[in-house]
């Protein structure tokens, strides 16, 4: 961060905190991000009622991004309606529209204490606490982001299904695959797959669609925070649970539910929370469903690297995960 970005920051962080002065005192870029840039700040604060000291993450756009991601202004909204309705997030301060103030929108929030990093969390059992209570936390927190259902003004923007979920999701997938220059039969087949076995609408809840062991933060003692709301939109709340659940989002043999447990513990956090019973037989579905999501995100991140938007070794690894994504879906719909 410059100079000039970092007195920018500064003058809008002390008109919106009511300061009479704000001094940066320190500023990391965070790892992880692989759409958006992360920024964490310790700011020194004169004056107001956020005096004397704020911990703060800026959260703003990368040099190139992906379909499907929504903008800062958007992702703030669904933050903001995640934080209203009692989920463990960050606390959202304030949103930028103004390009000009550091060249791009951002939106401030609490720094959350913990870690996220998911080789870490599914690897070393000093984070997270007892695995068994986080995986009914985390089910505890997907039933209450599942509270939030539309009609939503504040959520406008969102589209939702004119049918039942899996087929709008579906078109979106082969609208994608169809403009894309390289030919992926495998992922044709899961597609046809999943139309053929797609489920009918029921409930139509704000899935989080990102909802995952490397988006959620813990720290010695359990959950201190969701993370990355950019892909969230109306959908199946069967959704959610089968991307936690997907072998591709497990990063090791740790367990079925997010690589860190059994999905008994999972499920049974989100039952008790939500009072409803999960069609567990449906999760299947919306596994393989999310390993044909993922491998469309994984083609948009190689083409990131590939046509020189931004040079990045993950990015251009990421597009190597696609054939590992084409058998398991292969192996998934072979054996239903």
């Amino acid at each position: 961060m410059n100079d000039t970005i970092r007195r920018a920051l500064e003058d809008f962080l002390r008109r919106q905190a009511g300061a009479e002065r704000v001094a940066i005192a320190d500023v990391k870029l965070l790892s992880g991000g692989s759409i958006q840039e992360n920024w964490l700040i310790r700011a020194d604060v004169a004056g107001g009622d956020h005096a004397p000291e704020l911990d703060l993450v800026v959260r703003t756009d990368a040099p190139s991004g992906v379909q499907g991601s929504h903008p800062r202004a958007e992702e703030f909204a669904l933050l903001q309606a995640a934080f209203d309705a009692g989920v463990t997030v960050p606390e959202p301060l304030w949103l930028c529209r103004d390009a000009n103030v550091i060249g791009r929108p951002f939106f401030v929030m609490r720094r959350a204490d913990g870690i996220a990093a998911a080789h870490v969390v599914v690897r070393d059992r000093r984070y997270g606490g007892d695995r068994a209570k986080l995986l009914e936390r985390l089910g505890m927190e997907l039933a209450r982001i599942h509270t939030i259902r539309p009609p939503r003004a504040d959520l406008g923007f969102l589209a939702e299904p004119d049918g039942p979920p899996a087929l709008y999701a579906i078109r979106r997938l082969r609208a994608y695959l169809d403009a894309h220059p390289t030919p992926h039969p495998a992922l044709e087949w899961g597609l046809r797959w999943l139309e053929r076995h797609a489920p009918p609408r029921g409930d139509v809840v704000l899935c989080h669609r990102d909802f995952r062991t490397g988006n959620y933060m813990v720290d010695e003692n359990g959950l201190t925070a969701i993370l990355d709301w950019e892909f969230s939109g109306w959908g199946d709340p069967l959704e959610d649970i089968g991307w936690f659940c997907a072998k591709c989002w497990r990063f090791g043999p740790g367990g079925d539910a997010g690589g860190i447990g059994e999905r008994d513990d999972f499920y049974r956090g989100y039952e008790r929370e939500s009072g409803r019973a999960l069609d567990r037989a449906r999760v299947h579905y919306w596994e393989v469903m999310a390993h044909l999501n993922w491998a469309a995100i994984a083609l948009q991140q190689a083409e990131r690297h590939l046509s020189g938007e931004e040079t990045s070794l993950m990015l251009a690894l990421t597009g190597h995960i696609v054939p590992e994504l084409e058998y398991e879906i292969l192996a998934m719909t072979e054996a239903a």
